[in-house]
């Protein structure tokens, strides 16, 4: 009940930062550094991952779809996503999987006492 109270109190101060974080992205697409807006649209592509999908924190979508082939939501982002550069998920799943791979074998992902 702790950690549910504790998350509770951390996303009323999360979620306006991250809707402002989103505001900033955008600024930043057009007028800003492109390394900068690179950086925010990562974080929030994990983000949706996370979220959306119930992948993992440290992954893209690109890659959970890649490994997750066989359902409809991640044959779809394949279809849509070679639409703008051929073999992006596969490519996206091949820079990511060694640090899945690594994060799950060292228990990074379970829940910190």
């Amino acid at each position: 009940m702790r950690e549910r109270i504790a998350g509770f109190l951390l996303m009323i101060f999360i979620v306006p930062l991250a809707v402002l974080g989103y505001l900033l992205i955008v600024y930043i697409g057009f007028f800003g550094k492109t390394e900068r807006g690179r950086a925010g649209v990562r974080a929030l592509d994990h983000f949706v991952n996370a979220t959306l999908f119930n992948g993992y924190a440290w992954e893209s979508v690109s890659s959970h779809a890649w490994r997750e082939q066989h359902r409809w939501w991640a044959r779809f982002i394949i279809w849509f996503t070679d639409k703008f550069q051929q073999d992006h998920c596969r490519r996206a799943n091949k820079r990511e999987q060694p640090i899945v791979d690594l994060v799950l074998k060292k228990n990074l992902h379970h829940r910190t006492q």
